[in-house]
C-alpha cells in the first residue's frame, strides 16, 4: 500500500527540509507497519512463550464456543487477558488463516480444496480438531399460527438460485399455508453455515437465492426473524436455544422423516442432513511452539462437554474428546476431509473420517 503523499515544505531554512523528509519516512513507515500488523501478529504468536493476544476468528456458530472456552480457560488460570474471539464468518476466518494472519481459525465446515491450496502455498501447516457438533436449525417467528415442519424439498423451492424474486409467499412453499409474505433471513456468503445449508438442500455451496437479509452475524438473523412474524431464517442450534422465547425450530422431514432439532436428535443421528461437525483449526508451528496457546487448545479439548453445554452446542462424547486430545499430542497434521462438505453422514461416520489418519499404524 502506497503512503499518503505529504506536504512538500518550500520554507528557506534547510531545516524544513530535513522536517518534510522525517514526515514522509514516518508516514512511509506507519502505512507499511500497518500493511502488514496483521501477519506481524500471527508470527508474535509463533513465537516459544510468546504472550501476545491471541484471536479466534471465524464461524459465528463456533463464536459462543470459542468465548466460553477463553471463560473457562481464563478462569482456570487467571492473569492478562491473553485470548479474544470474533465472529467473523467461517471463510472470512480460513482466509487468513491460510494467510499466515491467525493460528487458531474457527469452522462450521472442513476446510475447503480452496483453502488447502491456499495455505499449502504459504507453508502452513495444521491440526484439524472436531470441537462439537450442530444443528442447522430452521426457524420462525414464535408468534406463527401454522408452520410447524418443512421438508427439504420445501426448502429447496425456497432458497435455491431459481426462487430469487418468485417465491415469495408463504403458500409456493406449502399450498397449506396462507398466500402471505414470507420474509427470509440468513447467512452471507462468508459464513460456513451458509456453503453446507446449500450443499446439502440446493446441490452446491454456491446455489442460493441472495434477495433476502444476509448476515454472518447470527445475532442479526435472529433479531430479524423474531422481529418479523412473517418471517423464516436458518442459523446454528446455539442462536436458537440462546433464543427460544421468540423463536420456533421447525422439524426438518430428511433422511429420518420429520425430526426436530436437538442435542439427543443430533447426537442419534437423527437430524439428517442437517447436523454438521464444528472445527479449529489450528496453526502446527504455532501450537508447538507456543505453550500458552497449546495449554488452552488442550484445556479446551478436555472440557468441551462442560465448554459445549455452556455454549450451547452439542457436545462429543468424552471418549472422542480424549481422542481429538490425542490427535493433538501426536500431530496428526492435515484434513481427513479433502476439501469436501460431508453431506448426509451420521455423526458415527463423520468422527470416523475425522480420524482416519489417526487410525494409520503410525499412530496407533
Amino acid at each position: 500500500m502506497a503512503p499518503p503523499a505529504c506536504p512538500r515544505f518550500r520554507g528557506k531554512s534547510s531545516s524544513d527540509a530535513v522536517i518534510a523528509r522525517t514526515i514522509r519516512a514516518t508516514v512511509a513507515i506507519v502505512a507499511i507497519a500497518q500493511a502488514g500488523l496483521p501477519a506481524l501478529v500471527a508470527q508474535a504468536q509463533v513465537q516459544a512463550g510468546s504472550t501476545a493476544g491471541i484471536t479466534i476468528a471465524g464461524s459465528s456458530t463456533v463464536y459462543p464456543f470459542s468465548k466460553a472456552a477463553i471463560s473457562v480457560y481464563e478462569a482456570r488460570k487467571p492473569g492478562p487477558a491473553t485470548f479474544t474471539a470474533k465472529a467473523t464468518g467461517t471463510s472470512a476466518g480460513m482466509r487468513e488463516f491460510c494467510a499466515g494472519k491467525l493460528v487458531i481459525a474457527a469452522a462450521s465446515r472442513p476446510i475447503n480444496e480452496k483453502e488447502l491450496k491456499a495455505c499449502a502455498g504459504k507453508g502452513i501447516q495444521f491440526l484439524e480438531l472436531p470441537l462439537a457438533f450442530d444443528a442447522i436449525t430452521v426457524v420462525v417467528n414464535k408468534a406463527n399460527p401454522f408452520a410447524r415442519q418443512i421438508s427439504t424439498a420445501q426448502l429447496q423451492t425456497l432458497w435455491n438460485r431459481q426462487a430469487q424474486g418468485r417465491v415469495l409467499s408463504w403458500k409456493q412453499v406449502n399450498s397449506n399455508w396462507p398466500d402471505q409474505p414470507i420474509k427470509l433471513c440468513g447467512p452471507g456468503l462468508d459464513s460456513g453455515t451458509y456453503d453446507t445449508f446449500n450443499k446439502v438442500i440446493n446441490g452446491d455451496a454456491a446455489n442460493s437465492r441472495q434477495d433476502y437479509t444476509a448476515s454472518e452475524d447470527d445475532t442479526v438473523l435472529v433479531r430479524c426473524v423474531a422481529s418479523t412474524p412473517g418471517a423464516l431464517g436458518y442459523f446454528g442450534f446455539d442462536y436458537y436455544q440462546a433464543n427460544r422465547n421468540s423463536l420456533r425450530a421447525l422439524a426438518v422431514d430428511g433422511l429420518r422423516g420429520a425430526v426436530v432439532p436437538s442435542v439427543s436428535s443430533v447426537q442419534s443421528s437423527r437430524y439428517l442432513p442437517l447436523s454438521r461437525p464444528l472445527f479449529y483449526y489450528v496453526n502446527a508451528e504455532a501450537i508447538n511452539n507456543n505453550s500458552t496457546l497449546r495449554s488452552f487448545v488442550n484445556d479446551t479439548l478436555q472440557r468441551g462437554q462442560r465448554i459445549s453445554q455452556q455454549a450451547g452446542v452439542i457436545p462429543l462424547q468424552e471418549s472422542t474428546y480424549r481422542l481429538v486430545t490425542n490427535k493433538l499430542y501426536r500431530n496428526v497434521l492435515g484434513s481427513a476431509f479433502a476439501g469436501t462438505l460431508p453431506v448426509g453422514l451420521t455423526v458415527g461416520q463423520v468422527l470416523e473420517r475425522s480420524f482416519d489418519q489417526h487410525k494409520q499404524p503410525q499412530f496407533r
